[in-house]
């Protein structure tokens, strides 16, 4: 039983299934019959917010009303955004970065920044941990190196952007780590501004929107992890066939661990690097 019932304020499911496929179209996010009810939950809130009566109405404002549309999606995607996530996750892909790819990267970049992308970063805690690991190999100190961190969310976006963590981010992170990079504020902790300093930009954009990713997606490495288990399979080859039509030679697609491309395209290569996997861009013949 779902334990906001927007039925008893008036509310009926009329047009949700007309929504879910909207919000698939423009998002990438898909709702099958096991989340429906996920759906339903996240959404009602802002169809009644807008003093509306059924998901219909809603999906008609979202459709046809450029005037407001923008600032509603915008709540959709707040609304629909998952910020589970710590630091230190899935950490042995971020030390294949440092120890085996950075030097594949530092050598075609003649000079030029080296640009790494975290998309989605939700709040945070995946551009800081890259940030960590690279300072503890030294690399800032070697190469010019430009982080940048993306959300769909801006919620997420302001709350990176603010830097306080609790308790629960730092469940994986190594005590010692966390002394050196964070300083106490009340009962939570931020980043000290050395380590704030080397996230490059924090920026909103959609996935989906080849227009908004374009400029980020031709960074060699990029860490798109956790994102592809909420999209439909079409949804992952659109993003996945973008990034590599934008993506320099050599260039690394980190997913996340239940993530796989493998029967979604076939422009990249699966390979295993310091016992992480990670997709690099398939060089085509001419």
């Amino acid at each position: 039983m779902s334990a906001f019932q927007p039925e008893n304020l008036g509310l009926t499911s009329v047009g949700l299934p007309l929504l879910r496929d909207l919000i698939h179209e423009r998002t990438g996010l898909f709702f099958d019959n096991g989340r429906y009810e996920t759906l339903f939950d996240r959404v009602a809130p802002l169809v009644i917010g807008r003093g509306l009566r059924s998901f219909l109405d809603f999906y008609y404002l979202l459709k046809y009303n450029d005037g407001s549309a923008a600032d509603e999606w915008r709540n959709v995607m707040d609304a629909l955004a998952v910020h589970e996530t710590y630091f230190w996750r899935e950490i042995d892909q971020i030390h294949a970065l440092a120890a085996r790819v950075m030097p594949e990267l530092a050598r075609h970049a003649s000079g030029r920044p080296v640009r790494i992308w975290s998309v989605p970063c939700a709040t945070g805690e995946e551009p800081l941990t890259i940030a960590m690991v690279l300072q503890e190999a030294g690399w800032f100190d070697r190469v010019p190196i430009e982080i940048h961190a993306s959300d769909g969310s801006a919620a997420a976006i302001r709350r990176a952007k603010a830097g306080v963590y609790r308790e629960r981010a730092f469940r994986t992170l190594p005590p010692a780590m966390r002394e050196k990079y964070f300083t106490p504020a009340g009962d939570a902790w931020k980043p000290c501004p050395e380590l704030s300093a080397r996230i490059a930009s924090w920026s909103v954009v959609n996935l989906m929107h080849d227009r908004e990713t374009a400029l980020l997606a031709t960074s060699p490495a990029i860490f798109c992890r956790n994102a592809f288990i909420y999209f439909s399979p079409e949804s992952v080859k659109h993003v996945a066939d973008h990034f590599a039509d934008r993506l320099p030679t050599p260039g690394y697609l980190f997913v996340g661990a239940s993530e796989s491309l493998l029967r979604v395209t076939d422009r990249y290569v699966l390979q295993e690097i310091d016992g992480a996997f990670v997709y690099v861009k398939r060089v085509r013949s001419a």
